[in-house]
């Protein structure tokens, strides 16, 4: 559970913001997106290892 403390004088909006970052922090609504449609394991390491040549030959480039 996220808990803001609103300080004295501070704006509601200020405060919402604060909610909204410590919210995407946690990673809730990434995971709970991820859940909504099951994927196979196979899958999942295929994705990761796409994603880790395309960065690998990002870093190539620009060395």
């Amino acid at each position: 559970m996220i808990i803001v403390n609103v300080k004295e004088g501070e704006s509601l909006d200020r405060a919402l913001k604060r909610f909204k970052k410590k919210f995407e922090k946690t990673g809730v609504l990434r995971e709970l997106r991820s859940r909504q449609a099951y994927e196979k394991k196979s899958v999942t390491r295929r994705t990761q290892v796409k994603k880790a040549i395309y960065k690998q030959s990002l870093n190539q480039e620009t060395v």
